[in-house]
């Protein structure tokens, strides 16, 4: 069994497709050794992007890795900083994404690549109230 070692340079970034983001959004994908059962994505947003409403059969965990950002779920909005761990449950409709005027960054990591996506994010949603 070999080890693989993803060189910085050599891991691919994409935009985020505008059907499941709003605003400049950049994946690159840390993961992907088939005996390692989870997916790891780097998401890069610029102030004010974010992801649509979603949902993960086996749920999430991002790790805020630079910047301010905002996480939400049906309830409520929460703002997120470098070195918030958030732990998301299976099936739990959430949106995540930068600031308003700030970029963020994060880790998700989540056993499958796969999502339930819904609706875009309105400003109203996104809003800190």
């Amino acid at each position: 069994m070999d080890v693989t070692l993803h060189k910085a340079h050599q891991i691919g970034a994409n935009p985020g497709p505008a059907e499941y983001f709003t605003g400049a959004v950049t994946l690159e994908r840390l993961s992907n050794h088939d005996s390692i059962a989870l997916t790891q994505m780097r998401v890069s947003f610029t102030p004010g992007a974010r992801t649509a409403w979603h949902s993960h059969a086996e749920g999430q965990v991002l790790y805020v890795t630079s910047g301010v950002g905002r996480f939400g779920t049906r309830d409520r909005v929460f703002e997120i900083a470098m070195g918030d761990v958030i732990e998301i449950p299976a099936g739990l409709e959430h949106w995540h994404g930068a600031g308003p005027d700030t970029p963020m960054q994060h880790i998700a990591t989540q056993p499958s690549p796969d999502a339930d996506w819904l609706a875009q994010v309105t400003d109203e949603e996104f809003a800190l109230t």
